[in-house]
């Protein structure tokens, strides 16, 4: 008995989460769509196929939703750029580092330059009065969590001797540095040469 109320509240329980997590959804989809003034949370309820007082119910206004919906954007951001970092690992003795930073590379420049993300940096800039601090919370969220991230793989090949002994924080700053910046002038630039290019001139600066 204990059992099947202890299930159906962990379905309740999921069902709520997952409720909120597609209003969270409708509300990134709407926002980034229209802008933060533009929409309304009648809008948002329906891109989410939800009654507005749903909305209200796990979202108290427009102001909360807004927040939280970026936020929650930004972390999905971040993810996937550290699980493509996991995948970054010293190579074997004496192996060139260049292919697996090329890999790691280019999967960092597919998850912090995609539709969602720019989306994000737009939405997090757009209304400072009302949310002062939300670009800072979304720049820890994402670009300093990824550079802590892409700092301990580097110290690592530098502890493997695939690196020189350097500053890691400083070191994921350059490279960073290099895959994102030429994207300043180069918005539509094909990622692949973007990611060999920025890891060649790396490897030429952090070469053991």
């Amino acid at each position: 008995m204990g059992s099947e109320v202890s299930t159906g509240a962990g379905r309740t329980g999921r069902g709520r989460i997952e409720r909120r997590q597609a209003i969270l959804d409708a509300a990134f989809t709407v926002f980034a769509r229209r802008g933060y003034a533009q929409t309304c949370v009648q809008e948002i309820a329906r891109e989410a196929g939800v009654a507005k007082p749903t909305v209200y119910n796990h979202l108290h206004d427009k102001e909360s939703l807004f927040r939280e919906a970026v936020e929650a954007a930004a972390d999905r951001i971040a993810a996937r750029a550290l699980t493509v970092l996991d995948e970054l690992r010293p190579s074997p003795a004496g192996a060139d580092p260049r292919p697996a930073l090329t890999t790691a590379a280019r999967g960092l420049l597919s998850a912090l330059t995609c539709e969602e993300a720019s989306a994000v940096r737009q939405l997090a800039a757009s209304p400072p009065a009302r949310f002062p601090d939300l670009a800072a919370g979304v720049r820890e969220r994402t670009a300093l969590r990824v550079r802590a991230a892409l700092a301990d793989r580097l110290a690592r090949l530098a502890l493997a001797g695939r690196l020189r002994p350097c500053d890691p924080d400083q070191a994921a700053e350059h490279l960073l540095s290099l895959l994102t910046g030429p994207l300043d002038y180069r918005p539509d630039a094909d990622p692949g040469p973007l990611a060999q290019a920025a890891v060649d001139v790396f490897v030429r600066a952090y070469a053991p």
